[in-house]
């Protein structure tokens, strides 16, 4: 009988389903109920992924299904269409809603949709810590009475509370929450529902209002569970309604809604919660969203980056660690041992040579790299916590509406800056395949990642403001190009432009510091590996004569139309296996006085716009396919290869002093 009762586990899981915005920690509660037993892959039919993870309590096993963060269920993104389609197909799962204490508004707009579904449901009110500090704490017991399911109070990050979630699931039930959406669309919600068969997987009011609203996403159920009369029958209900109220029917429906949010949130006495914050802050997080006092906002932001990043990080760190650590300690002790104690001089070379291992792939990840990659990753995580970059997103969406996309594609693009081969697959937020097209070719294209970035910000600290001036001006320039004559040529519409915006807060050092941390130790176990391989590579190529082979093949294109020196090869060579490799390879050149002024603009220009590095090539790949993949990286080596031959021409012919 006991074998019979697991097999019956193992066949028949129980499930449960997250569902909540994006960013209230619902992944965190995921890993804190399955643990590190988990296996993530695409859903059917599109590149969204779903996490799904397996637990046992008290004798059942039941596999929890982590789905992407959503605003809404009547879906206008690919993410949003993915979760609704989730709660369709696993009839019978409970669902696990996770809101956030301190902005329980837009959770509550999901709570009242789930309901209309008909799922049982646990709500989790996470962050309680955070709302309790803000003064926005809801009342548990209240809101739990007024939705009719259980409801439990988390701090997930810390564990709190997340303990007692697998004991709540069998008391999950479904909502008691009724919105009155006027006599005019309950009577088309009351046809609606009279059509929809009664074993549909989830409420049928639920589905009546997603039609009504005009939700097309919803044909290929219609077609397999609904005669074809039958859906004429629909659509003639919903066209009646539209010639009632119009076509904002969606709209209308969301205002109800939203109207039974707050009068909900002042029971539960936090009916101030939300609302914009007063004073400085107010003004400063609307200045820097506004058209025309947004961009000096900007231009401060980039000045002051360039400063702590490319001055003080690039500058200052690095030469206490290059010069002072790895140049007067570290590689000499190295080269003293290595002689004294190995008799080949290929291993003593391998080690300390020029493409040595401790004298190169080190002095690169360590004393280059990683101080400049620390202060970015600092100064990158101060505009994530104070609620800056929602804001970019709707300053620039005018502009990025020329390209073919809208505001929030700014944000993979800036998310770009720490990763490109993450950002690409964060391109997902955007709903129309064209736009996520056009940012992973920018991205691959013109966004410089953290590491490479630094490299730059240093090199162009030793040149000067004008060069860091023409090289910020000629890749934005070119992203703006290629991204309008993308999006020409490409097919396909645009989607609009819906975004929540944070308060404007001052940044917990605490928290700067722990991201920063765990930023760094991504590097150091990502990347510095990669170095090590990198400088293998060049030393082997170097023993066997192919560096020099291949110095001399692109010498036609490195020396007469770059004006570079023939080693430059190399140097974009390696750069295709990590591109903050081949900037630190420009770096480690320009110091030693092999590259002019000219030459260090002209080959940060085209580094910076160079073919991607193999990491973010292979997730292209992943993402959109082999044919894209090899499409873009043909139209950009010859695109950077040419760009740099106009900037050293142009820099040139007329005479400008750099």
């Amino acid at each position: 009988m006991t074998g019979e009762t697991r097999k019956n586990d193992a066949d028949c899981p129980e499930k449960v389903i997250l569902v909540g915005n994006p960013n209230v920690g619902k992944s965190v509660v995921f890993g804190r109920l399955t643990g590190r037993y988990v296996n993530v892959s695409n859903y059917p039919g599109t590149t969204v992924e779903i996490t799904r993870g397996e637990v046992r309590d008290r004798g059942r096993l039941i596999e929890i299904i982590d789905t992407p963060g959503v605003y809404s269920l009547h879906p206008m993104s690919e993410d949003e269409r993915v979760t609704r389609d989730i709660l369709m197909a696993e009839p019978g799962s409970t669902v696990l809603q996770v809101c956030d204490a301190k902005n329980l508004r837009r959770s509550l707009m999901i709570t009242a949709q789930l309901s209309e579904m008909c799922l049982p449901m646990v709500v989790v009110v996470n962050m309680v810590d955070e709302a309790r500090e803000r003064g926005v704490m809801p009342r548990i017991e209240t809101l739990g009475a007024e939705i009719g399911v259980p409801v439990l109070g988390t701090v997930a990050v810390r564990g709190k509370g997340t303990d007692r979630l697998l004991a709540l699931l069998p008391g999950a039930r479904k909502s008691c929450v009724y919105i009155d959406y006027g006599e005019v669309i309950e009577g088309a919600v009351s046809e609606m529902e009279a059509l929809i068969p009664e074993e549909s997987p989830i409420g049928r009011r639920a589905i009546a209002l997603m039609l009504l609203s005009g939700d097309d996403s919803l044909s290929s159920w219609l077609a397999a569970a609904i005669s074809e009369g039958r859906i004429r029958e629909m659509n003639d209900v919903r066209n009646r309604l539209v010639a009632h109220v119009g076509e904002n029917v969606a709209y209308l429906v969301n205002q109800k809604r939203l109207q039974w949010t707050e009068r909900l949130l002042v029971r539960l006495g936090i009916e101030e919660a939300g609302k914009s914050p007063h004073g400085l802050a107010q003004t400063i997080g609307r200045w820097s969203m506004d058209p025309v006092y947004g961009v000096p906002f900007l231009l401060v932001v980039l000045f002051v980056a360039y400063g702590f990043v490319g001055l003080f990080g690039a500058g200052t760190l690095v030469d206490l660690l290059q010069n002072r650590l790895f140049g007067d300690a570290l590689i000499p002790a190295a080269k003293r041992v290595s002689e004294a104690i190995i008799p080949w001089e290929i291993l003593r070379d391998f080690l300390t040579g020029d493409y040595g291992v401790i004298s190169m792939a080190l002095s690169y990840a360590v004393a280059i790299v990683l101080p400049i990659v620390g202060t970015f990753f600092f100064f990158f995580g101060i505009l994530e916590d104070s609620g800056y970059l929602p804001r970019l997103a709707v300053m620039v969406d005018r502009i990025f509406k020329r390209i073919g996309c809208n505001g929030k594609a700014v944000l993979p693009l800036v998310l770009g800056l720490g990763c490109d081969t993450m950002a690409t697959l964060t391109a997902r937020i955007l709903e129309t395949r064209k736009e996520r097209l056009i940012v992973t070719l920018l991205l691959a294209l013109g966004i410089p990642c953290s590491a490479q970035l630094g490299v730059i910000l240093g090199m162009l600290g030793g040149v000067g403001l004008l060069a860091t001036v023409i090289w910020f001006g000629i890749v934005v320039g070119v992203i703006v190009l290629v991204g309008y004559l993308a999006a020409k040529v490409l097919p396909g519409e645009s989607s609009d432009f819906i975004m929540e915006i944070p308060p404007i807060r001052l940044p917990q050092l605490g928290n700067l510091m722990v991201k920063t941390m765990a930023r760094i130790e991504w590097y150091l176990r990502e990347a510095v590996p990669l170095f090590v391989v990198g400088t293998v590579l060049l030393f082997v190529a170097d023993r066997t004569g192919a560096l020099g082979f291949i110095e001399r093949v692109s010498e036609p294109l490195i020396v007469r139309v770059l004006d570079l020196p023939p080693k430059t090869a190399g140097v974009f060579l390696i750069g295709f296996l990590r591109r903050d490799y081949g900037a630190a390879g420009l770096y480690r050149m320009a110091q030693a006085g092999m590259l002019t002024h000219v030459q260090v603009l002209v080959s940060l220009v085209t580094m910076t716009l160079f073919i991607p590095c193999l990491a973010n090539f292979l997730v292209i790949i992943k993402e959109h396919g082999m044919k894209v993949a090899i499409a873009m990286a043909l139209f950009i080596f010859p695109f950077a290869i040419f760009v740099g031959a106009v900037v050293n021409f142009a820099i040139r012919h007329f005479g400008i002093a750099l």
